[in-house]
């Protein structure tokens, strides 16, 4: 059998893909923990034979290496970019990074919450988070910055709005939409000390669809 690590594309038919392997270890991942992710379960659960893995991946550290290469892509790049989006003023930039919180597709806390288990048995993996997490300190320390706020002030602000977020996801915290939403001015203000403009809110609010009733827990 040929060997190759994460092919894109090539056969979908009889061997699956290599999204479709990674998407169903991401599935074991985040239900059962990094231990689960194990190439015979894994093809048990997409009912594929086990020589169809090889085709998309060298071997079980290749696909957890595509795992973490996700939670980089989806979880830090993600964070680091909202820092940087056009803000007309520090809170409008708070809130660019608040949509990560509510946006599963910027920000994902569920992976967040597994990696991190896993970083508990892996130094490699523990090293991977301590790097992101210095990574992701800083975009928020330098976003401050940007608007004017002293260094020392920047990082200690970074670091409050960082570790009380990442606090929720160790937690597993479940709160409802319209109790995040209720909260969310009062974060801003303490973040930041300053209020969040109405208008800065009411998009907030829109882009998350809060201005419609909804009572679906959400974690993290």
């Amino acid at each position: 059998m040929r060997q190759m690590e994460s092919i894109k594309g090539g056969d979908p038919g009889p061997r699956g893909s290599a999204e479709g392997w990674l998407t169903s270890a991401y599935e074991m991942l985040i239900e059962a923990g990094i231990d689960a992710v194990r190439i015979l379960p894994l093809a048990k659960k997409v009912r594929l034979s086990r020589t169809s893995f090889y085709w998309f991946f060298k071997d079980r550290g290749a696909l957890l290496a595509a795992l973490l290469e996700r939670w980089r892509t989806k979880n830090s790049d993600n964070l680091i970019r909202q820092c940087g989006l056009y803000a007309e003023s520090i809170t409008e930039a708070i809130l660019n990074v608040f949509d990560c919180w509510l946006d599963p597709a910027l920000f994902d806390s569920r992976l967040e919450f597994a990696i991190r288990s896993w970083a508990q048995q892996s130094a490699k993996v523990a090293a991977q988070i301590r790097s992101a997490d210095v990574a992701r300190i800083k975009a928020l320390t330098d976003m401050f910055i940007r608007f004017d706020f002293e260094p020392l002030a920047a990082d200690v602000r970074a670091r409050t709005i960082y570790l009380v977020q990442i606090g929720y996801i160790s937690m597993k915290t479940q709160e409802d939409l319209a109790t995040r939403m209720r909260r969310i001015p009062k974060y801003v203000q303490i973040f930041t000390g300053v209020e969040a403009l109405p208008r800065e809110l009411h998009r907030f609010q829109a882009r998350h669809g809060s201005l419609r009733p909804s009572s679906k827990p959400r974690k993290g």
